[in-house]
């Protein structure tokens, strides 16, 4: 841009920042000196970095969605919980709440993120481990007592089974007396990831798809605020992928969707804006404050220009971000509130919308109250005390995070390009979006052209060769001492402790399946048999499934029977041998 281009774009922000709702809140330094709410070029500069820079709040949003950074409402604390049953973790879900969480993040246990019940043979052992308990209905009521869900932002990370759990807080809301329609929260539901990362798939893909297409229509037309999926890169990351390749499978992932959603014939103004983000910020702090800038300007300039999203909102990339539990440590784990510590601050000043931290002992076992506070505090440090939500985006134009910014955009191009010709599309002189929006336009592709590629990478294994190759060559530098982790590698000796960390009973188990078994048997037989039935019968046709699987889940159906009754009818998914 040159210099007359520069102050205009200014003028534009400033006119947004004058007309926008700012906290009453001091934006001086410690030492009280006044700071400007955003920093550039100074007048009659050119700068031709602009133009992919620009003010907070304009295109491409390379410095942020809002003309006031965090000047106008701070990212959202939102810290994932989910441990023994629901009323352990409903006990916890209000201390984050009293202690000053902005909303709630959902963490379920194996059986619960396999779809089956916590009875059958498969979930021995598990129960209440890695997250909460859910079986049904009634364990969503106990889940959110006393927390009224019209009033917070609730987000659920599951995948596979995500839409029957979804029907189960519907039920859940209902019960409170919540209207539906004001709901407000986000689903994962992102199946992509589970294939490339996490493996907690249920059906072939094609089957996944067409629910998560269903859940697209029905939220938009009967729960407008609530966001149907977040398009996970944090999985895609902890499986050993690099910067570029998290940043690329996820936005690829999400470019999938949006294909989707206009093969449902839906206008891209009108559930683009549903479609959110769940990112890794990992340890190395420069590259992940790069990665988030160049996502949100990769997003915007594909809504725009691929699929034609004219609504700014629609051109906004949000996202979540949760610090990297692949960087933790056993060995001296409170080294451990250092680094997500430097991870939540990368986070910020790369704009997330909300975040979580960490707790030191989550490598050993889920957090005890103590290390979820610690975790929870390390948040409103950063809020209450740096001064980092003074200025938006206080690290633009520095040299190096804009030349790391555009040298991220440029890997991750190259890889949306693998991905297109993998779904035979070469790309042409135009460059990846180019590429795409042609083939689009041209309709050979059922569903579009970034689907057709991402199906076939998933079953010819190639995205799950290139993360092994990418953990493969940063595990031999470790080894091979070339970069190193404190606590591991270097400075081994210390005088800490061992922890005294959370161990969930085996009592939780036992009460779990006998709260299922007592359900089971007060419940009407016959009205979960119709209702299972006619939910089956209804994915047999065209029409959207999600009425029905919200009957069966008002019927007390439990999570197995439900996904159960569709392996039946869709079948599983199991994953091809890859030897490359």
């Amino acid at each position: 841009m040159d210099a007359d281009e520069i102050a205009q774009a200014r003028a534009r922000w400033q006119e947004r920042y004058e007309a926008a709702r700012k906290r009453d809140a001091d934006f001086t330094t410690l030492s009280g000196m006044e700071v400007d709410p955003v920093y550039g070029p100074p007048p009659g500069v050119d700068d031709p970095r602009m133009e992919r820079i620009s003010w907070p709040g304009e295109f491409p949003f390379t410095r942020g969605l809002y003309a006031t950074g965090y000047r106008g409402r701070p990212w959202t604390i939102r810290q994932f919980a989910g441990f023994g049953n629901a009323e352990q973790t409903n006990q916890r879900y209000k201390m984050l709440l009293a202690a000053g969480g902005g909303g709630l993040s959902v963490a379920f246990d194996m059986p619960t993120l396999m779809g089956r019940d916590s009875d059958e043979q498969r979930a021995l052992g598990e129960v209440g481990h890695c997250g909460v308990a859910v079986d049904s209905a009634a364990d969503m009521d106990i889940l959110f007592g006393d927390i009224p869900l019209g009033d917070v932002t609730t987000s659920m990370t599951i995948s596979g089974p995500a839409v029957p759990i979804f029907c189960m807080y519907l039920v859940a809301a209902e019960r409170q007396g919540v209207d539906i329609a004001a709901l407000d929260g986000t689903l994962q539901t992102d199946i992509y990831k589970e294939y490339i990362a996490q493996k907690e798939w249920l059906f072939p893909p094609k089957p996944h798809l067409r629910l998560i297409g269903d859940l697209m229509e029905y939220t938009g037309e009967a729960i407008p605020r609530y966001k149907p999926l977040s398009v996970s890169g944090y999985h895609i990351r902890e499986a050993g992928a690099t910067a570029a390749q998290e940043l690329a499978f996820t936005l690829a992932d999400g470019f999938s969707y949006t294909e989707l959603g206009l093969s449902r014939g839906l206008d891209v103004d009108s559930f683009g804006p549903g479609l959110s983000f769940f990112f890794d910020s990992h340890i190395d702090f420069f590259e992940e404050i790069a990665k988030f800038r160049a996502a949100r300007r990769i997003w915007a300039t594909w809504m725009r220009d691929v699929f034609g999203a004219k609504r700014e909102r629609t051109q906004w990339l949000r996202f979540h971000t949760q610090t990297a539990g692949v960087s933790l440590t056993a060995q001296q784990p409170y080294n451990n509130v250092v680094r997500t510590a430097v991870e939540a601050l990368a986070a910020v000043l790369g704009g997330t919308n909300s975040l979580h931290t960490n707790a030191l002992d989550e490598t050993l076992a889920l957090p005890t109250d103590e290390s979820a506070e610690i975790a929870l505090r390390t948040q409103s440090v950063l809020q209450e005390e740096t001064g980092v939500t003074n200025v938006a985006d206080p690290l633009g134009g520095s040299w190096y995070v804009e030349a790391l910014t555009d040298k991220i955009e440029r890997a991750a191009n190259d890889i949306f390009g693998q991905i297109l010709a993998l779904g035979g599309e070469p790309v042409d002189e135009g460059g990846p979006a180019q590429t795409a929006r042609r083939a689009l336009a041209q309709g050979r592709h059922e569903i579009g052209p970034i689907t057709t590629g991402i199906l076939r990478g998933i079953e010819d294994g190639w995205f799950t060769s290139l993360i092994a190759e990418s953990a493969y060559v940063y595990q031999r530098q470790i080894e091979e001492k070339e970069k190193h982790i404190v606590g591991v590698t270097t400075q081994t000796d210390t005088v800490m402790k061992d922890l005294d960390i959370l161990r969930i009973s085996e009592d939780v188990e036992r009460d779990q399946k006998a709260a299922l078994a007592s359900r089971r048997a007060a419940r009407d037989q016959g009205n979960v048999d119709a209702a299972v039935r006619a939910m089956v019968e209804t994915a047999r046709t065209e029409a959207n499934v999600i009425p029905s699987m919200l009957e069966a889940a008002r019927a007390e159906a439990t999570l197995g029977e439900i996904c159960g009754a569709l392996k039946e009818e869709w079948g599983e998914y199991r994953e091809p041998a890859n030897f490359a």
